[in-house]
C-alpha cells in the first residue's frame, strides 16, 4: 500500500519533473516539439516558477494549516516576496505580476486578484498540488483551502483551474483511479464553467480515440506505457492527430498567451488520462502539447506522482531535481520538494 508520505513526495517531484521536463516546449507548438526532439523524454534543464511558487503554498499550509486565509497569504506576500522584489521576477506569471503591483499599492483580496487583467491565468493551477496533498480523499476541502490563495492572485476561471487542480490532487492522494481523479477535479467547480467544459471536452475526445488494449498487439513492442500514451493516435505514430484533437477542443488560437487556466488544466488532465496515470506516459504526453507546457507537465506531474508515488517517478528525472534557485522567489531558495512534501505529510 502506498502512504500517504509516498504520495506527498510523489506529486512534488512528479510537478518539478513535468516543470523541468516542460520548461524548454513552453509556448511551442506540437510540430515544433516534434520537430525539435521527436519526443521530450529528458530533463535539459532546471524548473521555472511553477516549483518555487508551489514550495511557497506548501509554506503556508505548514505555518496556517486548514486555517489558512487569503487575508494570510496576502501577508507573507507583504513580509516575504514584495520586499526581496528588487528588480523584475524572472520568470513570474502575469497574475503574479499583477498581485504584486496591487499589494504595494495597498489593496486588499479579493481586489488584488480582480484589480489586474489576468485573473484567468493558470497562476493559481500551478501551485495548486500542496492543497490537494494537505487534504487526502476530501476534494472539497483542498479546493476550498487553494481559493483562499486564489483569492490573493485571481479570480473566475483562475482560481476555479486551481480548485480543479486541487481537488484532482486530493483524489489521487486518496487512491482513486484515473477516472475518479478526474470526475473529483469536476466535481470542485460549476459544471457550467469554462473550466469544466473544457475538462468535459478532453475526455470526450479521448473516449473517441482507441485504448491501448484495442490497439494492434504489435505496438507493445514499441515501448511500454510511454509509447502506449504516443500511439493513442492509432496508426499515427507521433499522436498528432490526437494532440490535433485535444487542441481543437480547448486552445485559444487567436490569444496571443498561453497561460489560460481553462486550458491549461484540461491539457493536463487529459494527459493523466492518456498516460493511464503513469508520470513518465501522462508528462511526457503532456509537454508534447506544447502551449504553457511546463504547467501542463508540472500539474500531470503532480496528479500523476500523486497517484503513483515517489517510486512512479522515474528515477533518471529524480536525479536531475535539486534544490530551486530561488530565481523566482529568493524567499524558497534552497529548498528541495522532497523536504517540502515531507512537511506536508507529516501531519496528516
Amino acid at each position: 500500500m502506498t502512504s500517504l508520505r509516498d504520495r506527498a513526495r510523489g506529486c512534488l517531484l512528479g510537478l518539478a519533473a513535468g516543470d523541468a521536463l516542460g520548461a524548454p516546449a513552453e509556448n511551442l507548438t506540437p510540430a515544433e516539439i516534434r520537430r525539435r526532439w521527436g519526443r521530450l523524454t529528458e530533463i535539459e534543464g532546471g524548473g521555472t516558477d511553477d516549483t518555487e511558487y508551489a514550495i511557497y503554498a506548501a509554506s503556508l499550509l505548514v505555518r496556517h494549516g486548514h486555517d489558512l486565509s487569503a487575508r494570510d497569504v496576502a501577508a507573507a506576500y507583504r513580509a516575504e516576496i514584495i520586499p526581496r522584489v528588487s528588480g523584475p521576477m524572472r520568470g513570474a506569471g502575469f497574475s503574479e505580476l499583477g498581485t504584486v503591483e496591487a499589494l504595494r499599492r495597498g489593496l486588499e483580496p479579493p481586489l488584488t486578484g480582480l484589480v489586474h487583467a489576468h485573473g484567468w491565468s493558470d497562476g493559481l493551477a500551478m501551485r495548486a498540488a500542496p492543497y490537494g496533498i494537505f487534504c487526502p480523499g476530501d476534494p472539497a476541502e483542498a479546493a476550498r483551502l487553494v481559493e483562499q490563495d486564489g483569492l490573493v492572485s485571481g479570480s473566475g476561471e483562475g482560481i476555479l483551474g486551481g480548485r480543479a487542480v486541487a481537488g484532482a490532487v486530493a483524489a489521487a492522494m486518496g487512491g482513486g483511479t484515473p477516472d475518479e481523479v478526474v470526475a473529483a477535479a469536476l466535481a470542485v467547480i460549476p459544471a457550467d464553467s469554462w473550466t469544466a467544459r473544457n475538462v468535459v471536452r478532453v475526455r470526450d475526445v479521448l473516449a473517441a480515440f482507441p485504448a491501448p488494449d484495442e490497439r494492434d498487439p504489435g505496438d507493445r513492442d514499441l515501448g511500454g506505457l510511454e509509447r502506449d500514451s504516443l500511439e493513442l493516435g492509432g496508426s499515427d505514430p507521433g499522436g498528432s492527430e490526437l494532440v490535433e484533437a485535444l487542441h481543437r477542443a480547448v486552445v485559444v488560437r487567436h490569444y496571443p498567451w498561453t497561460d489560460v487556466a481553462p486550458e491549461a488544466v484540461a491539457l493536463a488532465l487529459a494527459a493523466f488520462l492518456a498516460g493511464g496515470g503513469e508520470v513518465e506516459a501522462s508528462v511526457t504526453f503532456g509537454v508534447s502539447l506544447g502551449r504553457d507546457a511546463d504547467t501542463i507537465g508540472a500539474i500531470a506531474g503532480a496528479v500523476a506522482g500523486a497517484a503513483r508515488g515517489e517510486r512512479g517517478v522515474p528515477a533518471r528525472w529524480a536525479a536531475r531535481i535539486g534544490p530551486v534557485t530561488g530565481k523566482c522567489l529568493p524567499v524558497v531558495a534552497g529548498r528541495h520538494v522532497l523536504d517540502v512534501a515531507d512537511e506536508l505529510a507529516e501531519g496528516l
